[in-house]
């Protein structure tokens, strides 16, 4: 928890200056980074083998890629990179000298690599991009911290009754619970301080809808971690693991708040 905290409160501010005073390039900078670093986590959890560097090349261009096409929207077309990405992974088991199962394989997790990191981190670009984007962002930030802390400090104080026992036994329904509760008071907290053109009923539902997406989300990278028997994606960031051990719920709740907010508020 000290090494938890001690991240959060250098990181913190960093992060508010320059999504609140840098132009939107320096934000997509730290996306296209972060999800670099991600996607190359993914991918080293499934340790690669073959022809891993043609391999990593092609999922780490294909993300940054679809990053750039959330950022220039009219010089990059997302469709055509998934296009070209499916290609390629669909190739690369011809230059390899695994087994076909195995190279198939491998080319399949490239694409879902892509397609789990960098189509969904792209969410966040886009949303920065929205009328107040830099306060859309802090709120999403904010409440899908608030969810995953609460759910962390809930479930390690009163947590009894596991949610998903075979993924992730730690993870308890009184988690969850106290995850809700804290993403609704800074859901509320924040509609009041930036963010006037929530409703106080959209406050309301991006807390249930972020605190659900989050959950799955966090769960969801567990079941990839177990499934090839790791703990942590990485050890890049003391306390939280890897980058994506710390993106893993930002990954759907991204997605989840830009569709909500250009979808259902029309932004």
């Amino acid at each position: 928890m000290v090494r938890r905290i001690l991240a959060t409160v250098f990181f913190a501010p960093v992060f508010y200056l320059l999504v609140r005073y840098l132009p939107p390039l320096a934000f997509f900078g730290l996306v296209t980074v972060a999800g670099l670093l991600a996607v190359g986590e993914f991918y080293r959890l499934f340790s690669f083998e073959g022809p891993w560097p043609l391999g990593m090349a092609v999922g780490c261009t294909a993300t940054a890629a679809l990053f750039a096409g959330a950022q220039w929207p009219d010089l990059v077309s997302d469709r055509l990179v998934l296009l070209l990405t499916i290609l390629a992974a669909a190739s690369l088991p011809l230059a390899s000298r695994l087994d076909l199962h195995r190279a198939v394989l491998q080319s399949a997790m490239l694409v879902a690599g892509v397609l789990y990191i960098g189509l969904t981190l792209s969410c966040l670009i886009l949303t920065r991009a929205l009328p107040d984007g830099e306060f859309l962002i802090f709120f999403v930030i904010l409440v899908t911290w608030a969810g995953d802390t609460g759910a962390y400090i809930s479930g390690k104080t009163l947590g009894r009754h596991p949610l998903a026992p075979v993924i992730s036994p730690k993870k308890t329904i009184e988690g969850l619970i106290g995850g809700a509760i804290l993403a609704l008071l800074v859901a509320l907290a924040s509609r009041l301080w930036f963010l006037p053109s929530l409703t106080l009923t959209d406050a309301v539902i991006l807390a249930a809808l972020l605190t659900a997406a989050g959950v799955l989300g966090d769960l969801a990278e567990s079941a990839i971690k177990r499934s090839v028997d790791q703990k942590d994606s990485g050890a890049l960031i003391p306390g939280h693991g890897g980058m994506l051990d710390r993106l893993d719920s930002l990954l759907f709740t991204a997605p989840c708040f830009y569709y909500y907010v250009t979808l259902v508020k029309g932004s």
